[in-house]
């Protein structure tokens, strides 16, 4: 289930067959999910950049910084991204890098690698502290990663994760932008419910406690917590075209009415794979780059596709009760069905420009 099969469209730009970010060619996308007895909520999810395992461009952008996403500095030193990337909680993300690490090895990729884990934290709905994700996890999901349909939701590393005040998660979204695409993952774990707006229309103040209950968890969904966006491009862009590109999906953030809070940690990646690259180049690499010029469309796609992305993340996501008895509520489709409508914004499921 995604905002589409509810008839809300974010935007203007078509997306991709997938509406995934599995529409940009090569990238692949795992999840293995923990749920087990009253406490463990939990989970990790890979996403892997090239299908062969060559690196990349890449560049990150940090919106609000209480968060972590490792490997950023060779990132922004080298320009490249050379290593799946890993989403989970904030106490596994040791264990998740050395998994990756380990699977480059067998994989003979190399002796050295600095991997890109990034977290937010899932300790509402989660024991955390007895950090149940294992390395058998995600060599499981690096296993089932996939290019084709993303699960969305509560799964993966999203699993235990509450965005806006209601149960959010792993989402993805794409659009098309010219000739190339822009794919979107987002692990959603942030944001205030007063403050969410889907397609501009005030759905958190219309949805307050007295129609969907509260977490009964007293300090969540108060503008804290943490998202991390992965943007991927088929376009030819150089790395400091990759960091605008990050920039602008943090507009995606803004749009569905996150704010950078002082709690937050607001984390973004964008890689592209339109140029390509031996794993050992030691002589001149021929290169292509989109035009500054020719790069709204890019632009534009980043910001739908990522607002679409948090939005899908929400929808697909189902009430759970974890540690504690804590409950984080799914953003109920009749009601939200309703509010749009009402606000003017609930259009056809096809959509064009």
């Amino acid at each position: 289930m995604n905002a589409r099969d509810l008839g809300i469209a974010i935007g203007d730009l078509e997306p991709g067959p997938l509406n995934a970010i599995t529409d940009v060619a090569g990238v692949r996308v795992g999840h293995t999910t923990l749920v087990d007895g009253d406490s463990v909520r939990t989970g990790v999810t890979v996403v892997l950049p090239t299908a062969d395992g060559t690196p990349c461009f890449a560049a990150p952008h940090r919106l609000n910084g209480n968060g972590e996403l490792t490997g950023l500095e060779w990132v922004r030193e080298s320009g490249f991204l050379t290593t799946p990337i890993g989403i989970t909680n904030t106490f596994s993300v040791g264990v998740v890098r050395d998994a990756i690490v380990a699977s480059q090895h067998r994989a003979n990729r190399g002796r050295w690698h600095l991997p890109v884990v990034g977290e937010t934290y899932d300790g509402f709905l989660n024991e955390i502290e007895a950090m149940h994700v294992r390395d058998q996890h995600v060599f499981a999901a690096l296993e089932a990663a996939t290019d084709g349909p993303v699960e969305q939701g509560a799964v993966g590393g999203g699993t235990g994760m509450i965005c806006h005040g209601f149960k959010g998660g792993i989402g993805t979204a794409s659009r098309a932008a010219g000739e190339h695409r822009v794919g979107v993952l987002v692990q959603a774990n942030h944001g205030a419910r007063r403050r969410l707006q889907i397609d501009g229309v005030p759905v958190g103040r219309e949805l307050g406690p007295e129609r969907v209950p509260a977490l009964t968890e007293p300090d969540a969904g108060d503008g804290g917590g943490s998202i991390i966006v992965l943007v991927a491009t088929d376009a030819p862009l150089l790395p400091h075209q990759c960091a605008r590109l990050a920039h602008r999906a943090a507009l995606g953030i803004a749009r569905t009415g996150g704010a950078g809070e002082n709690s937050s940690g607001d984390l973004l990646l964008a890689f592209a794979v339109g140029n390509r690259f031996s794993a050992a180049a030691d002589e001149p690499v021929p290169l292509t780059m989109v035009p500054n010029e020719r790069l709204n469309p890019l632009f534009y796609a980043a910001i739908e596709a990522t607002e679409e992305a948090i939005v899908n993340a929400l929808v697909a996501a189902e009430t759970m009760t974890g540690r504690g008895g804590a409950t984080a509520y799914a953003l109920p489709h009749d009601a939200l069905r309703e509010v749009m409508q009402a606000g003017g914004r609930r259009r056809p499921q096809q959509r064009h420009p």
